[in-house]
């Protein structure tokens, strides 16, 4: 009796269409990647080359590794995957850019049941568009496809990013004291964190459909699915300028888990949301009033993405320079010798 032969295709991974890809965003990747970054050395791994660091007095290395979260339904739902991966950046550079290091370069992770180049290739433009907005190199990735373990047309992704700062320019909080003031750089939306909470308000419980009209123009959809800022070059040139403290990125967790990471030795800070800047996503969250305003901050940016720490002898000129860069920012709080986050209006 003849047995059929077997072959890696009929096991559900399809070789070909992962050499396609690659071709396809060969000249995508390489838009990214800067004078650094060797050609023709090694097939397995990435190079990147740090002797500019020799001008640092002690150089450090920083990492971190993000992914996007249950934002990625959304872009199931909408049949939209191009900028997805400008989320799954800016979670990793913006995690990097608040100890004052510089993000250098970005590895991504793409994990499906089965691989579908266009789609991926989609996926892999929002990559490199966030890679240029933070002026990192996209050095690798890796893209599994592993049949049964996800649904039809599904997938995962994750990001890790490395940087680099001069220890003795690292932003850790521990010059922060009573007094010192907090400054609101505004958000582009949900960003990338509270989307499970978000899914459950607006389709279980709202009975919304992703298409539905909001706010006039946009539809529910593409209002979700608005791509996590980018506050890197912001960050690098008030870095230049301004001695900064203490800076947050506001993910999950939201203000009460991110703020003590750098407003610490017993200290806390009052939050002002009537000084945030008013974005038409959370008003209409608020007003329905189906979630306690309390789980509201635990899970939301609230439309303020990125907090900096000052004296507040210069909190003024900071918001204004910010605006001046493009970006909106306001005074939003201020830290106070209590150990305790709290949000006017919901703890005070």
């Amino acid at each position: 009796m003849l047995r059929e032969k077997l072959d890696y295709s009929s096991s559900g991974v399809n070789i070909d269409e992962g050499n396609l890809f690659v071709e396809k965003i060969k000249k995508l990747v390489a838009k990214t990647l800067d004078e650094n970054v060797p050609e023709n050395i090694g097939g397995f791994a990435g190079f990147y080359n740090i002797g500019f660091a020799k001008d640092m007095a002690e150089p450090m290395l920083v990492s971190s590794t993000d992914g996007v979260g249950t934002k990625l339904k959304i872009a199931f739902m909408m049949n939209k995957y191009d900028t997805v991966g400008i989320d799954l950046v800016a979670m990793c550079v913006n995690d990097i850019i608040v100890t004052g290091a510089r993000p250098l370069f970005f590895l991504d992770y793409i994990a499906t049941g089965k691989l579908s180049a266009d789609r991926m290739v989609d996926v892999i433009k929002g990559i490199t568009d966030g890679c240029s907005q933070s002026s990192v190199a996209l050095l690798g990735g890796e893209t599994a496809e592993m049949p049964g373990m996800y649904a039809e047309g599904e997938f995962d992704l994750a990001g890790f990013c490395v940087g680099i700062v001069d220890k003795k320019n690292v932003v850790n909080g521990e010059s922060i004291e009573e007094g010192d003031l907090l400054v609101g750089v505004k958000s582009s939306g949900l960003h990338s964190n509270g989307f499970s909470l978000a899914r459950k308000l607006f389709f279980e419980h709202l009975k919304m459909k992703i298409d539905d009209t909001i706010f006039g123009t946009q539809s529910l959809g593409e209002v979700l699915l608005s791509p996590t800022k980018i506050y890197v070059k912001l960050v690098l040139s008030i870095l230049q300028k301004y001695r900064i403290k203490g800076m947050v990125h506001i993910t999950g967790g939201g203000f009460y888990d991110n703020l003590p990471r750098v407003i610490k030795n017993g200290l806390g800070a009052d939050i002002y949301p009537d000084r945030f800047h008013k974005l038409k996503i959370y008003e209409y969250i608020k007003s329905l009033n189906i979630v306690d305003n309390k789980e509201l901050y635990r899970v939301f940016n609230m439309g303020v993405g990125f907090v900096m720490v000052v004296d507040k002898s210069i909190a003024d000129e900071l918001v204004n320079y910010i605006k001046l860069l493009g970006e909106d920012a306001s005074v939003i709080g201020e830290v106070t010798g209590i150990n305790k986050i709290r949000i006017q209006g919901v703890d005070f």
